[in-house]
């Protein structure tokens, strides 16, 4: 059940950090003056995901399963090589995810199929790269899950997308695939301990250094990529926008705690993907729900809910498809 109770606990953060950011990015979020890019949002949302992040650790007392080293005689959470290069990788996720729901004329469940379905595709060739060995109702979820994908195409402003969103969602599958090897190899074992310990080390690296990234784009970046970071670092719409963008921050890093809990399941990756990514895409739905009555924004079109009805097709069979298989053992 913890991984079911992980994937709520996704789409419960998921569903208004989309809205709230698609609302904002529009300059449709009530106190807001005019659309505010996702470039901007980044410095606030990070700083507040950062500050979530050092809040649930240590609420939880989770920051003692990390590594540990001495310095200057303290005993202090470090890292090891490879987690780090994980929440290198889980930075670059936070911010793609974030810069997805603000390109304007994308629809918003569109982009996250696209994002989920690369995701989903990739699932069983990191099984197979780690010797995993994939279950049949894992293969039927995932062939439910990418014809949600699919479907997406039906409608023909589906096909409707900018370059800078093909960058950014090719960037997030890059950064997905070297994170889910790692997760692969060092962790998601039956033992808690393993588990919990790459979590934390992750979650150490993973917004210190998105701020790292965006500070080093706020000076090197291109000149409009650093007009709108000073923009976001200087506190955004007078009052309305910062505050907006933290709570769109926190709700990020819960998404950031949930997904990774859900993909660290000692399960198959073509199991937990297909959890993680459908929870995401029935959030993306319920977000594009909320802006219509929200804002009177767009409502989902046919292929969209389709989609999404595959998606809970999807997750009937990985709930039952378990214990169909418990019982023929047992026969």
């Amino acid at each position: 059940m913890n991984i079911w109770l992980a994937a709520l606990g996704y789409f419960l953060a998921y569903a208004p950090y989309s809205a709230f950011t698609k609302a904002l990015s529009s300059g449709a979020a009530p106190g807001v003056t005019a659309p505010i890019s996702g470039i901007a949002l980044l410095p606030v949302s990070t700083l507040a995901s950062f500050l979530g992040m050092a809040a649930f650790l240590w609420g939880t007392g989770w920051w003692h399963a990390a590594s540990t080293r001495r310095i200057g005689g303290v005993a202090m959470p470090v890292p090891t090589r490879y987690t780090t290069l994980s929440g290198i990788c889980t930075a670059v996720i936070l911010m793609t995810t974030t810069l997805a729901y603000t390109f304007e004329g994308v629809s918003i469940v569109f982009v996250m199929l696209l994002m989920r379905g690369g995701v989903l595709i990739m699932a069983p060739l990191i099984d197979r790269l780690s010797g995993r060995r994939v279950r049949w109702f894992s293969w039927v979820a995932l062939l439910l899950s990418m014809s949600a994908l699919l479907v997406a195409f039906a409608e023909r402003a589906g096909y409707d997308i900018t370059l800078a969103c093909a960058l950014d969602v090719g960037f997030y599958l890059l950064a997905y695939f070297i994170r889910l090897q790692f997760m692969s190899r060092l962790a998601k074992s039956s033992d808690v301990a393993d588990n919990r310990r790459f979590f934390v080390e992750e979650q150490l690296v993973a917004t210190p250094a998105a701020l790292v990234m965006l500070g080093l784009l706020a000076f090197l970046g291109p000149a409009d990529v650093r007009t709108q970071l000073a923009f976001g670092f200087d506190g955004l719409d007078a009052g309305a926008g910062l505050a907006w963008g933290i709570v769109i921050g926190l709700l990020s890093q819960g998404t950031g705690i949930f997904g990774g809990l859900i993909l660290l399941d000692g399960r198959e990756n073509t199991f937990c993907v297909p959890v993680n990514r459908a929870s995401s895409i029935l959030a993306g739905v319920a977000a594009a729900w909320m802006l219509v009555g929200w804002l009177g924004q767009r409502a989902p079109g046919a292929s969209e809910l389709l989609g999404a009805g595959l998606v809970v097709a999807a997750i009937l069979v990985l709930t039952l498809g378990p214990r169909f298989s418990a019982r023929r053992a047992q026969v």
